[in-house]
């Protein structure tokens, strides 16, 4: 495998290690009651996560250039179904991350409001006794919280199966319109360009329906409409979501691929 995949998979990796754990953010902003603190501090993840995207984008686009010269986009696909599983991998991985990471961004949104300042955030966390305050942070994920699984009671059914398509079509936009344009060498410019429509529907259900839930739902707790077991269970299973819809993705990028270089073909 080229270095230029293995750097791929790897920054794959930490950009849907970091999207996962975005959903620990509500939980912790419930907890604190400081809901706009917690999203300010995980800025600095999604810093990360971008800057991580950035650099993706020009690695994929030198590994799909020698694809087209080799004229064998059978290795492209593959190449994308082992992106696809990274993120299968990531998720999950983030996910049994995230009772460690709650009670690390407890602190680190308790410790915001003693320096009032992200440059001493960091040197904190990285001193002695932040070091310290993470080593006692490491938490197994609990039976119990998988068991919750089993109960499908009081569960917004119709908003996690949205979550799950949503985050399938978005794992799967950028990479069928790029094996698309592979296919296609001649049309591969308004492929790649077709994949911010394949996005656009991802973020419509969202913005639309998902994004607006949750945020009632955090509202809901701190309110006391809703208990925080509830609102927990309700993660757990939005989280569960994401991993089924990265395995979804798998299935989805052939024919996605297929539909983008049609219409490609057409316009």
């Amino acid at each position: 495998m080229p270095k230029q995949v293995i750097i791929v998979l790897i920054l794959t990796c930490i950009i849907y290690v970091i999207s996962t754990l975005s959903y620990s953010v509500r939980i912790v902003g419930v907890r604190t009651g400081k809901i706009a603190i917690s999203f300010a501090i995980f800025n600095i993840f999604a810093l990360v996560s971008r800057t991580a995207n950035s650099i993706q984008a020009p690695l994929m686009a030198k590994t799909i250039e020698s694809t087209i010269k080799t004229g064998n986009p059978e290795s492209l696909l593959y190449v994308f179904r082992w992106i696809i599983f990274s993120t299968t991998a990531a998720t999950i991985i983030g996910a049994l991350l995230m009772p460690t990471f709650i009670k690390v961004f407890e602190k680190a949104v308790e410790s915001f409001t003693i320096h009032r300042s992200i440059p001493r955030l960091l040197l904190h966390g990285f001193s002695k006794s932040g070091i310290e305050q993470f080593q006692s942070s490491i938490t197994k994920p609990k039976r119990e919280n998988l068991a919750q699984l089993k109960s499908l009671q009081m569960i917004p059914k119709k908003i996690i199966l949205l979550n799950t398509a949503a985050f399938a079509i978005s794992v799967v936009g950028i990479l069928a319109s790029l094996y698309a344009g592979c296919l296609n060498p001649e049309l591969r410019t308004t492929c790649s360009t077709l994949a911010s429509v394949v996005n656009g529907v991802s973020t419509i259900l969202m913005f639309i329906f998902i994004d607006p839930f949750i945020s009632m739902l955090t509202d809901d707790v701190i309110t006391g409409k809703c208990t925080e077991l509830q609102f927990n269970r309700c993660i757990i299973f939005i989280v569960g979501g994401l991993i089924a819809g990265t395995i979804l993705a798998q299935f989805l990028l052939v024919p996605a691929a297929e539909v983008i270089s049609f219409i490609a073909k057409l316009i």
